[in-house]
């Protein structure tokens, strides 16, 4: 080994290094592989006794952990036997999400992810991510500069003030960035290296965390405006200057009024990514595209009717509207009179365009005002019912039926996360419209037998979205997020829907084969970013599934020297 010194390089051996080395090794989750450790590399990495006789393949530790996992019956104690594996091998902790994707998906994420942020305070063992407070106003750079990777790709970050359904978390929303990530690297193969989870901390109007003595941030109320602006304006400026242009910057959970408000003010200078608004809108339209499969007639055919008027709702709208403005040549406000949007206070119309949200204004049309969901249904007649309030149980069996009444096979999508927020349950949809309806959710629901059938509901998890499509767009070096990128990415997710999948009333293929779904979707995003000359890896890949595919990150073991 080579190291510098006044008399110039000479050889020198580290002593106190090697003799320390087993140790080291065990405790670095990075390298670490526990008891899959070979005779061989236990000799020469003086490992010898620090590990029992045993010598386990990964397989096994893999056997191992899951029938570990299994024994537990409450979802949190499972979360937390993740996070802690993670944090002590991080190699089997994604092997282990890889192969059993479908199993692990909500444990690691929704709907385990949302009660773990909401204890976080009490479950916090080693701290996870990067914390940016408001007293670090001033030297946000200097704490980039203490996390301890250069090569970084992506950041997922978040102030937690819209966790879920769940409401303002504060600092304990670290749990959100945490999970995307672990899901860029298992279904997307991003290295775990590459990327990085940040909770901006700017307070919290959360009573009880504020009473609580666990509470792990800043115990004061939100700050807003000048001072908030100011702060996301000098994180934004110091992570192109450590990590440059091509930084991607997924916004996750930021409230309403803050999220419309970063992604217009940053998507023309950086890199950035909302998957509340932009990766929600693209699962949904792919659900759409393959459900015209099974509805029949394009998307132009279909009326589509809203509950919730929030960033996912009006994203959502945006780029349903978009699309068919793109098929069919028609002007996108003219495109956007096919979407009605139903909010808290009724149907949005232009009689109440004073009073709306600057990101409900385009879809006030025209109509007498209706004052709740009902009565909507009834009036527009829509074939279609997309459920982003937040708010659990708002499809009745009186919705349902009614919207069974006016369509031979009406498709409702009830997208709130957690579980316990869903606009209707999978069994509800399929029971009180007589085994007619498609549907599909936003967090996982069981497969139901109606009848003779057994339906399998879709999932619009943007698991199946954002991991792709953020590879797609490192992979090509890409330095903007074009609204034509994420109508690639749901074209390119309704391409991989097979006949199967359709005949168990599936919308989504299935997660089991997300990394070859996630490549796709990568390829389909970087053709269009080199197409629009966004991308900036030249000269083009001649295969780009293939290139995607061996950009991904492998979980498997490697050998020591």
């Amino acid at each position: 080994m080579m190291g510098n010194n006044e008399d110039g390089d000479q050889l020198f051996t580290p002593w106190n290094v090697s003799i320390a080395s087993g140790h080291t090794l065990l405790r670095d989750p990075r390298l670490n592989k526990g008891l899959a450790f070979t005779e061989k590399e236990r000799e020469s990495h003086y490992l010898t006794g620090l590990l029992p006789p045993m010598i386990a393949s990964q397989e096994l530790q893999e056997k191992k952990v899951l029938h570990m996992l299994r024994q537990y019956e409450v979802p949190l104690q499972r979360y937390i036997a993740m996070i802690d594996l993670q944090e002590r091998n991080e190699r089997l902790f994604y092997k282990l999400l890889v192969d059993h994707v479908e199993e692990l998906l909500p444990v690691v994420y929704t709907p385990t992810v949302g009660e773990a942020c909401q204890k976080f305070g009490s479950i916090f063992h080693r701290p996870q991510g990067l914390y940016i407070s408001l007293k670090d106003k001033g030297k946000v750079l200097e704490v980039l500069k203490n996390w301890p990777e250069r090569n970084i790709q992506v950041i997922v970050v978040t102030d937690g003030e819209r966790i879920l359904g769940l409401g303002d978390l504060g600092c304990q929303g670290m749990g959100i960035p945490v999970g995307k990530l672990s899901l860029y690297t298992a279904l997307g193969g991003v290295r775990p290296s590459a990327c990085l989870p940040i909770t901006i901390d700017v307070g919290t109007n959360n009573e009880k965390l504020l009473n609580d003595e666990f509470y792990i941030g800043l115990k004061q109320n939100r700050a807003r405006g000048q001072e908030y602006d100011e702060l996301l304006e000098e994180f934004m400026t110091a992570v192109k200057r450590i990590y440059g242009e091509k930084i991607l910057v997924q916004f996750e959970d930021f409230a309403n009024h803050n999220a419309f408000t970063l992604l217009n003010k940053y998507r023309t200078t950086h890199l950035v990514f909302n998957d509340d608004i932009q990766g929600t809108a693209s699962v949904v339209l792919g659900g759409l595209l393959s459900a015209l499969k099974l509805l029949g007639g394009t998307l132009s055919d279909h009326t589509f009717l809203f509950l919730g008027a929030g960033e996912a709702g009006t994203g959502i709208a945006e780029l349903i509207a978009l699309q068919i403005s793109k098929k069919t040549d028609i002007a996108l406000e003219e495109a956007r009179k096919k979407i009605w949007l139903v909010d808290s206070k009724g149907l949005v119309v232009s009689a109440r365009k004073e009073s709306l949200q600057h990101f409900k204004q385009p879809w006030a049309h025209e109509r007498e005002p209706i004052n709740n969901l009902l009565d909507a249904i009834k009036e527009i007649k829509p074939s279609v019912l997309i459920g982003t309030s937040g708010v659990g149980g708002q499809f009745t069996q009186e919705v349902v039926e009614t919207m069974s009444s006016i369509n031979e096979k009406p498709l409702i999508m009830a997208l709130s996360n957690p579980t316990s927020q869903a606009e209707c349950t999978a069994e509800e949809a399929y029971t009180w419209s007589k085994g007619r309806a498609i549907f599909a959710s936003g967090s996982p629901f069981s497969p139901v037998t109606y009848g003779d059938n057994v339906f399998v509901p879709g999932q619009a998890n943007n698991a199946y979205i954002f991991p792709g499509f953020g590879l797609g767009l490192i992979m090509c070096g890409a330095t903007r997020v074009h609204d034509d990128l994420l109508l690639a990415a749901s074209e390119g997710l309704a391409a991989q829907v097979e006949e199967e999948d359709f005949a168990k009333g599936r919308l989504y293929p299935p997660y089991s084969c997300i990394r070859k779904i996630s490549a796709n979707i990568a390829a389909t995003v970087a053709d269009k970013a080199y197409e629009l000359g966004l991308a900036s890896l030249l000269p083009r890949p001649t295969d780009l599934v293939q290139f995607a595919e061996s950009c991904m990150y492998d979980p498997t073991y490697p050998n020591y020297r």
